[in-house]
């Protein structure tokens, strides 16, 4: 069946356009700005809203109450599935530090789901850890981080080497110089994640492999005082250097508006990817208060609209969907076209998804009607309507 869709506005990689979205089967044939359908075309007529690629979250442990660790590559379909009716139409499902065995059965899991997930796409696997450093460790679990220069991780890294897309790790721990080159030449996106790096460490990092920086001012040192001398951190170095690309939990609890705005006004619209780095009830609604043991073992309260350790000195993750996050971006200040950038385009080229994250002829047809008050009104995931 062809579509038609006829949106009030179009969010194209030429800018802000009007016009119809062509898509046949799983491919978007063309943008036209004269088309008559037949009648065998399916019209989509939404004139008030506006009309998006598909969202792209790179940073994710779950949804829909599943999670990724669990192993069960049924639960990473679910997940996928609870992100796609929100817009998000792409996934890779991010695992939580862990012992071995369960990681390995985590990332066997998303393996299989690849391949057989309908109405969403899973574009690979992310580890987060579990080579990160303890005094970052936020709500990773301290009992299962690991030295690289100690830890034997080649099975981590072989299990799946074509699907292994990113891996996030503390550049300053011994061996991480080295594992970041060992990611780099397997063509994965070596992250600065959970990391004490100093602002020196981090552009030493760089020179070995290091392109991005996980989720920016969680879990990452920042400026310190030692005597009399500044030693500026991650954060300094995330905002200060080109080279590195930052991931963003736009969720309107992690960071305020005024730093959205300042991480913005530094990186720019394409060095920002917005993530949910969202947790089990991510894409789902939750009881405030409610307490739950993660499969990495480390306790998460909900509360005020956000996944918190039971201590309360550190978030657990979000509740978050990309959506909420343009939103929140929106409200901060940038332009709808950059925000939906930061969710699409950007970390598309991250994860090295060729057809996503774009409105264009050839590409995936994974598209997003967003109304006037930025809420996904109508979702197709690979040429299927999923809302």
């Amino acid at each position: 069946m062809r579509f038609v869709i006829r949106a009030g506005k179009v969010l194209t990689p030429k800018g802000c356009t009007k016009g119809q979205v062509i898509v046949e089967g799983q491919r978007i044939l063309g943008v036209e700005e004269h088309y008559d359908p037949s009648s065998q075309d399916q019209v989509i007529f939404a004139p008030d809203d506006t009309l998006c690629p598909g969202f792209v979250d790179v940073h994710v442990h779950g949804g829909g109450g599943f999670s990724v660790n669990s192993g069960n590559s049924d639960d990473v379909i679910a997940m996928a599935k609870a992100h796609a009716v929100y817009g998000t139409t792409s996934v890779l499902p991010t695992t939580l530090a862990a012992p071995m065995e369960q990681l390995l059965s985590a990332v066997n899991a998303v393996r299989d789901a690849a391949g057989r997930v309908k109405g969403a796409s899973i574009l690979g696997v992310h580890l987060e850890g579990p080579c990160l450093n303890p005094l970052q460790s936020g709500a990773q679990a301290p009992g299962s981080l690991l030295v690289p220069a100690e830890a034997d991780i080649a099975p981590l890294l072989d299990a799946w080497p074509e699907g292994l897309v990113m891996m996030g790790a503390a550049p300053e721990l011994a061996g991480g110089l080295s594992l970041g080159e060992t990611l780099c030449k397997r063509g994965v996106v070596a992250s600065i994640a959970h990391s004490d790096a100093t602002y020196y460490q981090v552009q030493e990092a760089i020179r070995h492999g290091y392109s991005n920086v996980t989720h920016l001012y969680s879990s990452c040192s920042g400026l310190k005082r030692v005597n009399s001398y500044r030693i500026p951190g991650v954060i300094e170095a995330g905002l200060n250097l080109d080279e590195l690309t930052v991931q963003v939990i736009a969720d309107g609890k992690h960071l305020p508006k005024e730093l959205l705005q300042l991480i913005y006004r530094c990186k720019g619209a394409d060095r920002i990817q917005l993530i949910t780095d969202g947790l089990e009830f991510s894409a789902s609604s939750l009881t405030e208060g409610t307490v739950y043991r993660q499969l990495n073992g480390m306790d998460a309260l909900y509360e005020d609209g956000v996944m918190k350790l039971t201590d309360r000195q550190s978030f657990a993750g979000s509740v978050a969907t990309l959506s909420r996050c343009v939103k929140n971006m929106v409200e901060a200040g940038v332009p709808l076209p950059e925000a939906v950038r930061m969710a699409s385009t950007n970390p598309a080229r991250l994860a090295g998804a060729k057809r996503k994250g774009a409105i264009a002829s050839g590409m995936d047809a994974d598209l997003v009607l967003l109304d006037k008050s930025l809420a996904p009104r109508w979702v197709m995931a690979m040429g299927e309507i999923v809302k």
